[in-house]
């Protein structure tokens, strides 16, 4: 697989879950395991730049795909839009759901730039927080999308 834009090679058995290779042989800990389900959107990643439950995806069926962790989307020690939004508004509470949270976010904008509020809630009803009620989530999207210059790193 392609892994947060990296060649990565992994040996694994036929049943192990992409989240236990994540966590366990890569060392990528920002995915959250949860629910186990495919319920809490908690372990979610990109493959492919869609949104995927890492808890319910074989490792063996990221094989030659790209696949991109909460790891992955700060580039040169600089954070992504998203997660500079989240940062400024205080979108986090305890800060589980977070890492999820924010894959699904940019996902999201990268098909729908400039959805609704309620194109917005629709596309993460499967991102539980049981911490924030969602306010400040929803606050530091509607930001990003109606201020994005706001949330650029500095040298760009």
């Amino acid at each position: 697989m392609t892994l947060n834009g990296a060649p990565c090679a992994v040996e694994v058995e036929p049943r192990e879950m992409l989240i236990d290779v994540l966590r366990d042989q890569l060392k990528l800990t920002g995915t959250k395991r949860s629910c186990d389900v495919q319920v809490c959107g908690a372990c979610t990643v990109l493959v492919d730049g869609q949104p995927a439950s890492s808890c319910t995806t074989l490792c063996a069926d990221v094989h030659d795909r790209a696949v991109t962790t909460i790891e992955g989307l700060a580039r040169d020690g600089k954070l992504d839009p998203v997660q500079r939004a989240f940062i400024a508004h205080g979108a986090l509470q305890c800060g589980f759901c977070t890492p999820g949270m924010i894959l699904a976010v940019k996902s999201m904008l990268a098909r729908c730039p400039r959805p609704t509020e309620q194109d917005i809630r629709h596309y993460l009803r499967g991102n539980l927080c049981r911490c924030t009620g969602y306010v400040k989530i929803m606050e530091a999207i509607l930001d990003l999308i109606h201020n994005p210059s706001s949330y650029q790193p500095e040298d760009q």
